[in-house]
């Protein structure tokens, strides 16, 4: 048996009205969320298990470190000691004001210097670790009578911090 195929005189159009509509719909809405899909991502950097210094800071003016415990900051030079501690204010908060005047005197003598490592305890509240890591990493200067935000320490490193030995002779020293 033979089929017969039927030929049919009316061509068939493409309808490519829905696709064009959602073409229209769909870029500029894509185009307007891009900018507010960016998240604001801080390069941070980890501290290096070596516990003697390289030769590379050996070279360095300064390496600084903050040090945050529950009741102060510490911050000191890796390569000469301690610099200054900052005891909490009268209410109880880290003195973040303090810590970021002293951050201030230190880069007045280092300019060069841009990385900080932020060691914190285990139990440090995650805000005081956010609220930190902007008070050492950015400054607000003054030009042309606009305040400016600039880079005070940007490269920052985070760690823990080591045992906190003042507050363990204090508790050793009441019981």
């Amino acid at each position: 048996m033979r089929f017969r195929r039927r030929e049919r005189d009316t061509e068939v159009e493409l309808n490519i009205t829905a696709f064009l509509n959602l073409m229209v719909v769909l870029i500029p809405f894509l185009l307007l969320n891009a900018v507010f899909a960016q998240v604001a991502i801080l390069q941070l950097n980890l501290p290096s298990d070596d516990a003697a210094p390289s030769e590379s800071e050996n070279q360095r003016a300064i390496v600084l470190e903050v040090m945050i415990y529950q009741d102060r900051y510490e911050v000191i030079d890796r390569q000469s000691g301690p610099l200054k501690i900052l005891p909490n204010t009268e209410n109880g908060e880290h003195d973040r004001s303090g810590l970021h005047e002293y951050l201030l005197e230190v880069k007045g003598r280092f300019p060069d210097v841009n990385d900080i490592t932020l060691l914190c305890e285990d139990d440090t509240p995650y805000e005081l670790l956010i609220q930190t890591m902007d008070t050492v990493r950015l400054r607000e200067v003054e030009l042309n009578g606009q305040r400016i935000r600039r880079e005070l320490f940007p490269d920052i490193g985070i760690g823990s911090a080591p045992p906190d030995t003042q507050r363990a002779d204090s508790a050793g020293g009441t019981s």
